[in-house]
């Protein structure tokens, strides 16, 4: 079991890393110095395409990052509680701590995506 999800857990990674190198690429603009008036329209569409591209990207890997963090700490929290009973109360107020940091970390993801749309 430890051994599948250092696999997966791997995979992620592997997953994040890769698709986080190609944010800049398709959030990059293209260099349109010298270009007609037509060129430069069809450049404006690229752009916005690779910017909602690269935004989607962001929030798509947030969001899987936090759902995954999510599971595993409810997971957790839900052992620790059968285990001791007693410390139930104690146990919540943790994890409920834990799932506010994660989705903030996701809303943080979601403002970094719409500056990318906005302002990049």
């Amino acid at each position: 079991m430890k051994a599948m999800i250092k696999k997966i857990s791997a995979m992620i990674l592997l997953i994040m890393a890769l698709m986080a190198f190609s944010v800049p690429v398709f959030a990059a603009e293209t260099d349109t110095s010298g270009a007609a008036a037509a060129q430069l329209v069809e450049n404006a569409a690229s752009s916005t395409g690779s910017k909602a591209l690269a935004a989607a990207i962001c929030v798509g890997l947030a969001a899987a990052a936090g759902a995954i963090g999510m599971g595993w700490a409810i997971a957790k929290s839900s052992e620790g509680i059968s285990r001791q009973p007693e410390a139930e109360g104690k146990i919540r107020t943790s994890l409920m701590l834990g799932l506010v940091f994660i989705e903030t970390a996701i809303i943080y993801a979601l403002i970094v995506a719409i500056l990318i749309i906005f302002v990049l």
